[in-house]
């Protein structure tokens, strides 16, 4: 067991386009989406503990411990290996609840990598993205660390390579319910399956927008104040929106000009997970 506190990024995500292309007896849809991480998100500062107690700090307001994201993963992963094992965790939260960048799929999935490592359970990355799709569909993704072309319900990964650009993210003051848009009598449910590179060369959009824009006035204000700059579009089922740059400096100047009602960040999108770069680090250093 490796006792010192190290530290991990759990990255941001986007749904760089998604498509609905039916949905399943059992009401899961299916769906084509293509995911790319940001190089911006949450840190957790994990310390394992050779008694059994799992604490997280800060505590989230009106979420018990128990179901924490954190908290079930590292739980599931001490199950599965079998280990009598704790760890102290403290989260640096910077990405917003509910907003449609991962987080807590990334904080989960972040947990299980890290953890793996330092209660070293030799558990291999098929197995750790096993344990993340039963605490939720996003988090294998995570685990596996590379842009991906997702197909399902969104277990059927590929990797992929998308253009890395720069993103303006933003957040209207807004919580949406997953639920409420999948359950949306409207919702297009019948787009074409394609392949991926032809979906890479056209133009990329969200099936959700159209839904998420008509139950949320706060969200199609944002969505239209940002396609005044650039190519704008909802990530997942929202909140957050972005706009899409060539360049670090022209994202920079719009965030300058964002209005008071909306907050929001400047990201680059890579390929290629910061959580993967931490744990290539971290095993270096050990060894």
């Amino acid at each position: 067991m490796i006792t010192q506190t190290t530290s991990w990024p759990a990255p941001a995500k986007l749904n760089l386009f998604l498509y609905i292309t039916g949905q399943r007896p059992d009401g899961y849809h299916e769906l084509q989406t293509l995911f790319q991480f940001l190089d911006y998100g949450d840190t957790l500062s994990i310390t394992a503990r050779a008694d059994e107690q799992i604490t997280l700090t800060p505590a989230i307001q009106g979420v018990p411990l128990e179901q924490n994201l954190i908290y079930r993963a590292a739980d599931a992963l001490r199950k599965k290996a079998g280990l009598q094992a704790g760890a102290a965790i403290q989260i640096d939260k910077v990405l917003p609840m509910g907003g449609g960048l991962g987080g807590g799929s990334s904080n989960a999935a972040t947990t299980l990598v890290a953890l793996n490592y330092l209660w070293q359970t030799g558990l291999s990355t098929d197995e750790l993205a096993e344990i993340g799709l039963t605490l939720g569909a996003d988090v294998p993704v995570f685990v596996r660390g590379f842009s991906a072309f997702a197909e399902g319900i969104g277990e059927k990964l590929q990797p992929a390579q998308p253009e890395e650009k720069w993103y303006l993210v933003a957040k209207p003051e807004v919580a949406i319910a997953t639920a409420d848009i999948f359950t949306a009598p409207d919702l297009t449910r019948n787009t074409p399956i394609r392949p991926l590179s032809v979906l890479l060369a056209g133009n990329y959009e969200n099936d959700c927008e159209k839904i998420v824009r008509r139950i949320y006035p706060e969200v199609d204000k944002a969505l239209s104040w940002l396609l005044e700059y650039a190519p704008s579009r909802l990530t997942g089922t929202g909140a957050c929106v972005f706009a899409e740059f060539s360049s670090q400096q022209a994202a920079t100047a719009t965030l300058k000009k964002l209005p008071d009602w909306l907050h929001g960040f400047v990201a680059k999108g890579v390929n290629h997970s910061p959580l993967m770069t931490a744990l290539s680090g971290h095993t270096a250093e050990s060894q």
